[in-house]
């Protein structure tokens, strides 16, 4: 007899089942709109090979031909250059006294996953509050961390008025929150909702956070993709650094898979601000020791794509400009499709579109503008109109 005989089967992850059965589906017009990875408008992924052939290119050019070039072991913090380039891209100039401590992640699920470790080791939550709906992979983290730390949600998407439900969010924390709870915010690009708080409605969550005595975890993954600038998208981050008299200790989760394109090689960073040097130190020594244990130290080709791209000028200005061409390729896929639907009258639930129609989202609803093409939009549409409306 085995001795994993009695192991429970695990469910598969949806994502990952998604894509699965969208590889084996051999209709010829199918449409892949669950993953979170960006594609142009033949539906090729953003990589450097493709999509920034000469940002990318001339990156690998200028690392090849470093005569220090070297597969050494990172340091335990990360490749020095990346978590300087992090700092700079998440809070600009915006830091000025405040104490932080960086570490390179594995990508923005690893930092997800450090800051929910290192939590539940040093201040243990009792409760962990996540926006309704979430990414699907914040419950599971937190579940893996600490199965002792309560979930609960709170309101953040109303679906009758289709807009961000900060009343019931404000009212749901300053009843129920606690102090020492986590709450975890979506920097920008909500996962799945799409939808994004005001700067007037950040002031609100940043004083509900403090009032309350809240610890938040901004999970950073889409920076630059919703506005095209990364300097809008982060504007949250840097309020919440500078509000108050910079006293609200938090944290940040980033990820460079999207905004560099970089899905494969899991570059990513986490930030923990904190109220003092000492309190800094402390942090450090303990984010070294977790990270010891589970990985020793991170990859470093990604990390010196990022470094390079962002250090050099031409290079820069570049990806600034790719990543407002993205940014305004999804804003126009949503336009078509919106436009496709309305002319069609179409109303609200879309059921049964994966099964009839072949076009594959995730459990959650969530519609990644990635996928969209300008020569499926109106497929989906269509499809979409089909199904609602049976």
């Amino acid at each position: 007899m085995s001795l994993f005989e009695n192991i429970p089967g695990a469910m598969p992850d949806n994502a990952f089942a998604m894509i699965e059965a969208f590889k084996e589906d051999t209709y010829k017009d199918k449409v892949n709109l669950s993953p979170g990875i960006y594609r142009d408008d033949d539906a090729k992924t953003r990589n450097f090979l493709a999509f920034t052939l000469r940002v990318g290119y001339q990156a690998r050019q200028i690392i090849q031909a470093n005569p220090n070039l070297n597969h050494d072991i990172s340091p335990q913090m990360g490749y020095p250059d990346l978590v300087s380039v992090a700092r700079e891209i998440t809070f600009e100039d915006k830091l000025g006294s405040r104490s932080i401590t960086s570490m390179q992640t594995i990508a923005g699920t690893g930092a997800n996953y450090l800051i929910a470790r290192f939590l539940s080791s040093v201040s243990q939550p009792n409760t962990v509050w996540l926006s309704n709906p979430t990414w699907e992979n914040h419950p599971k983290i937190w579940k893996h961390t600490n199965p002792t730390t309560k979930q609960r949600l709170y309101p953040y998407y109303n679906h009758k008025t289709s807009t961000l439900d900060i009343e019931g969010m404000v009212s749901k924390l300053k009843e129920e929150a606690s102090k020492g709870d986590v709450i975890v915010l979506q920097a920008c690009a909500h996962n799945p909702t799409g939808l994004d708080p005001s700067r007037e409605q950040w002031k609100v969550i940043a004083g509900i956070c403090e009032e309350k005595g809240l610890f938040p975890i901004f999970d950073s993954a889409y920076q630059g993709f919703a506005t095209g600038n990364i300097g809008n998208d982060g504007w949250a981050i840097r309020h919440f650094t500078t509000c108050s008299n910079g006293t609200i200790e938090f944290a940040v989760a980033q990820s460079f898979s999207k905004n560099f394109g970089l899905y494969g090689e899991r570059v990513g960073a986490l930030h923990v601000v904190t109220r003092n040097n000492d309190t800094a130190a402390k942090v450090e020594t303990t984010l070294k020791q977790i990270s010891r244990a589970e990985i020793t130290s991170p990859p470093g080709f990604g990390a010196k794509v990022v470094a390079t791209i962002y250090q050099n000028p031409g290079l820069r200005e570049q990806w600034h400009r790719d990543l407002d061409t993205m940014s305004s390729r999804l804003r126009d896929m949503r336009m078509q499709l919106y436009e496709g639907l309305t002319k069609r009258g179409t109303p609200g639930d879309w059921g049964h579109l994966l099964t009839d129609f072949h076009v594959y989202l995730l459990p959650t609803g969530r519609l990644s503008f990635t996928g969209l093409t300008s020569r499926n939009v109106e497929y989906v549409a269509q499809s979409i109109h089909e199904v609602v409306t049976v």
